[in-house]
Protein backbone atom coordinates (compact mmCIF):
# COMPACT_ATOMS: atom_id res chain seq x y z
CA UNK A 1 0.00 0.00 0.00
CA UNK A 2 1.30 3.74 -1.20
CA UNK A 3 1.37 6.35 1.43
CA UNK A 4 -0.63 9.10 1.42
CA UNK A 5 0.25 12.51 0.38
CA UNK A 6 -0.30 15.25 2.62
CA UNK A 7 1.72 18.59 1.78
CA UNK A 8 3.19 20.55 4.58
CA UNK A 9 1.50 23.78 5.44
CA UNK A 10 3.80 25.71 3.66
CA UNK A 11 3.13 23.74 0.49
CA UNK A 12 -0.87 24.66 0.21
CA UNK A 13 -1.31 26.59 -2.62
CA UNK A 14 -3.84 28.86 -3.21
CA UNK A 15 -3.75 27.18 -7.14
CA UNK A 16 -4.54 24.09 -5.80
CA UNK A 17 -7.00 25.25 -3.36
CA UNK A 18 -9.23 26.41 -5.92
CA UNK A 19 -8.74 23.69 -8.23
CA UNK A 20 -9.46 21.69 -6.08
CA UNK A 21 -12.75 23.10 -4.86
CA UNK A 22 -13.84 23.62 -8.48
CA UNK A 23 -15.35 20.47 -8.70
CA UNK A 24 -18.50 20.20 -7.62
CA UNK A 25 -18.42 16.69 -6.13
CA UNK A 26 -15.27 17.77 -4.25
CA UNK A 27 -16.74 20.82 -3.18
CA UNK A 28 -19.72 18.78 -1.66
CA UNK A 29 -17.40 16.58 -0.02
CA UNK A 30 -15.84 19.52 1.78
CA UNK A 31 -19.09 20.30 2.74
CA UNK A 32 -20.22 17.29 4.17
CA UNK A 33 -16.38 17.48 6.16
CA UNK A 34 -17.41 20.67 7.46
CA UNK A 35 -21.04 19.10 8.94
CA UNK A 36 -19.48 16.24 10.09
CA UNK A 37 -15.75 15.81 10.84
CA UNK A 38 -14.01 12.46 10.90
CA UNK A 39 -16.31 10.93 8.19
CA UNK A 40 -15.24 7.83 6.22
CA UNK A 41 -15.01 8.41 2.53
CA UNK A 42 -17.95 6.29 1.82
CA UNK A 43 -20.22 8.75 4.00
CA UNK A 44 -18.81 11.85 2.57
CA UNK A 45 -19.82 10.56 -0.52
CA UNK A 46 -21.51 13.31 -2.12
CA UNK A 47 -23.75 10.92 -4.83
CA UNK A 48 -24.48 7.24 -3.70
CA UNK A 49 -23.81 5.71 -7.27
CA UNK A 50 -20.26 7.05 -8.00
CA UNK A 51 -17.82 4.38 -8.68
CA UNK A 52 -15.02 3.79 -5.85
CA UNK A 53 -12.28 4.82 -8.19
CA UNK A 54 -14.25 8.31 -9.11
CA UNK A 55 -14.46 9.38 -5.01
CA UNK A 56 -10.74 7.76 -4.68
CA UNK A 57 -9.75 9.99 -7.08
CA UNK A 58 -12.03 13.16 -5.64
CA UNK A 59 -10.31 12.60 -1.86
CA UNK A 60 -6.83 12.04 -3.44
CA UNK A 61 -7.16 15.56 -5.36
CA UNK A 62 -8.74 16.86 -1.75
CA UNK A 63 -5.38 15.61 0.27
CA UNK A 64 -2.95 16.01 -1.79
CA UNK A 65 -4.56 20.24 -2.27
CA UNK A 66 -3.70 20.09 1.17
CA UNK A 67 -7.73 20.65 2.05
CA UNK A 68 -7.96 17.36 3.98
CA UNK A 69 -6.25 14.53 5.59
CA UNK A 70 -6.69 10.78 5.77
CA UNK A 71 -5.71 8.52 7.95
CA UNK A 72 -6.09 4.82 7.85
CA UNK A 73 -8.83 3.14 10.67
CA UNK A 74 -9.12 -0.58 10.08
CA UNK A 75 -10.16 -1.26 6.48
CA UNK A 76 -11.09 2.16 5.60
CA UNK A 77 -10.20 5.99 5.91
CA UNK A 78 -11.34 8.24 8.33
CA UNK A 79 -11.24 12.13 6.29
CA UNK A 80 -11.03 15.24 8.13
CA UNK A 81 -10.27 19.25 7.13
CA UNK A 82 -7.13 20.47 8.06
CA UNK A 83 -8.61 23.80 9.11
CA UNK A 84 -5.88 24.97 11.43
CA UNK A 85 -3.66 24.67 8.27
CA UNK A 86 -5.93 26.12 5.96
CA UNK A 87 -7.09 29.32 8.21
CA UNK A 88 -2.96 29.76 8.60
CA UNK A 89 -2.41 29.72 4.47
CA UNK A 90 -5.66 31.69 3.80
CA UNK A 91 -7.80 33.48 6.69
CA UNK A 92 -11.43 33.06 6.11
CA UNK A 93 -11.23 31.39 2.25
CA UNK A 94 -12.68 28.14 3.12
CA UNK A 95 -15.39 29.48 4.85
CA UNK A 96 -15.65 32.23 2.24
CA UNK A 97 -16.21 29.74 -0.27
CA UNK A 98 -18.24 27.08 0.92
CA UNK A 99 -20.24 30.22 2.64
CA UNK A 100 -20.57 31.39 -0.86
CA UNK A 101 -21.41 28.05 -2.67
CA UNK A 102 -24.58 27.41 -0.30
CA UNK A 103 -26.33 30.82 -1.37
CA UNK A 104 -28.35 30.43 -4.10
CA UNK A 105 -27.30 32.37 -7.35
CA UNK A 106 -23.64 31.55 -7.06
Amino acid sequence: MRPLVHPDRDAITLQGLLHALSDPSRLAIVRALRQSPDLSCNKAMPCPDMAKSTLSNHFRILREAGILCSRREGTQYANCLRLDDLDARFPGLLDAILDAAETPGT
